[in-house]
Parts: C-alpha cells; sequence; structure tokens
C-alpha cells in the first residue's frame, strides 16, 4: 500500500511539473466550474470524464457563443461568411438602406459593434425615418458604452412604438439612462417592461436598482422569479440568459 502511495505522489509530482499538463488541467478546470454554474450538466459530465478535448469544444460551441461585449443581449438575425458576402455584393450593386440594416444586425451579433455602427449610420442615411435602423443603433452605441449619443435614437423610437423589439429598444433606453444617473427615469421603463415581459435582463436590473435604492423587499421577488424560472427554461433560452441568472444568483446570496 506504501508502494502505491509514493508511486502515485511520484506521478503527481511529474503531472504539475508538466507545463502543458497543469495548463490543459487548469483549463479543463476553469471550463467545469462555468459549465456546472450555468447547469450546463451534459457539457460538465463530458468535461469532467473527458481530458483536454471536451473542455476546448466547450469553450468554443458554448463559453464563446456570444462576445463578452453581447452576453446577455440579443438581437434579431444571425449572420454567417457567406451571408455576409452576399450582403456586401448586394449593397456593391444596389446600395439600400435594407442590406446596410441587414449587414449591421451580422456585425452586431457577433460583437463586432464599430462595424454594426458604420452599417446602421449607412441605412439612415438612404432612410433616415427607418425605425428599426434608428433602434438597432441605438442599442449598439448603448453597448459601446455611448448612452448619450445613444439616447435620442432610442427616445424617437418609443415617441413612435413603445413596445418596439418586443420591448428590447425599450431596455437599451433603460441601460442608457442609468449608464447618465437618471435612475429614477430608469426605473420607470424597467418596471413598464417587467409588467408586460419575463425577461431576465430586465428583472435583474430592476432588482440592482431597487438594491440601489436601499429597497430588498422589492428586489427579492424579481431575482427569484429569474432563479425561479431558469428551472424551467428550455436549453436555448437559458443559454442566452446565462449571464443574468448568475447574476440574479450572486445578488440572492448577498440580500441573504
Amino acid at each position: 500500500m506504501l508502494t502505491s502511495l509514493l508511486t502515485n505522489i511520484e506521478y503527481w509530482q511529474y503531472f504539475l511539473l508538466n507545463p502543458v499538463s497543469l495548463v490543459i488541467t487548469i483549463f479543463q478546470i476553469w471550463m467545469l466550474v462555468h459549465a456546472l454554474r450555468n447547469r450546463e450538466w451534459i457539457w460538465a459530465l463530458f468535461i469532467f470524464i473527458g481530458w483536454g478535448l471536451s473542455a476546448i469544444l466547450y469553450y468554443f460551441m458554448v463559453y464563446r457563443a456570444s462576445p463578452a461585449a453581447m452576453q446577455g443581449f440579443e438581437l434579431p438575425g444571425a449572420g454567417s461568411r457567406a451571408r455576409i458576402r452576399e450582403l456586401q455584393a448586394q449593397i456593391h450593386h444596389l446600395d439600400n438602406a435594407y442590406h446596410h440594416f441587414q449587414l449591421g444586425d451580422i456585425y452586431f451579433r457577433k460583437g463586432k459593434l464599430a462595424e454594426a455602427e458604420k452599417c446602421y449610420h449607412a441605412a439612415l442615411e438612404r432612410e433616415p425615418k427607418d425605425i428599426d435602423a434608428r433602434a438597432h443603433l441605438g442599442q449598439c452605441l448603448v453597448r459601446l458604452n455611448r448612452p448619450a449619443e445613444a439616447r435620442p435614437f432610442l427616445e424617437s423610437v418609443m415617441n413612435e412604438k413603445p413596445d418596439h423589439d418586443y420591448g428590447h429598444t425599450m431596455m437599451a433606453l433603460a441601460e442608457a439612462l442609468t449608464a447618465l444617473g437618471e435612475a429614477d427615469n430608469a426605473l420607470q421603463y424597467w418596471q413598464h417592461i417587467t409588467q408586460n415581459h419575463s425577461y431576465p435582463r430586465a428583472k435583474v436590473q430592476l432588482a440592482e436598482l431597487y438594491i440601489t435604492k436601499n429597497q430588498p423587499e422589492l428586489a427579492r421577488p424579481e431575482l427569484q422569479a429569474v432563479i425561479s424560472d431558469d428551472v424551467h427554461a428550455p436549453g436555448f433560452q437559458r443559454r442566452r440568459d446565462r449571464v443574468w441568472i448568475g447574476r440574479a444568483r450572486s445578488l440572492m446570496g448577498k440580500l441573504k
């Protein structure tokens, strides 16, 4: 038994002193913790029983599925390199607002916000009254940490269609107002959104405002609703909202 123990100690000493093995192990633990925190049980199992490959697949297929700047946010539309080339060709030949707008949405979803902003501006140069281009440009500017520039675009859309993009434009305006220090104005928008939609993004940020106002009794129900709904949500929705679910759990832990 002692011989076996010494052999195991020597093995682990060699293993930990091997730089490549150590890096892979640390990376695997990182991905395993991320999978467990985000309730990705199947992935967590494969990462646990595998070594290296499963963690790498998880990193590219789940962890990096959404760019860091865009985690927790969504915008209609998706894209691929082929679709980007197709739209670029159509813009070259037709140069209309719609194709610039679609290309902007693809860049937005990919987290290429500077390219998206250029496309939205190009769309508005050709069709200044386009409500979708104004709304998405405003959302893009919020993600670029330029809330003062985003505000007029988002407010103009709100004046025309308050529930534009099923409340996503209003959420962006509430985020812009929060960033500008107008918490009371933002609070009204968040309350309106959560009364009509169940978005974790809205409930968590509303709860955060309640906490800053020292109203934990109002924050708790919002956070609890997010955590409870996550249990019954489909996989694609849980992956999309995992940033907000994590924030909700963290805030609930601090309020207890």
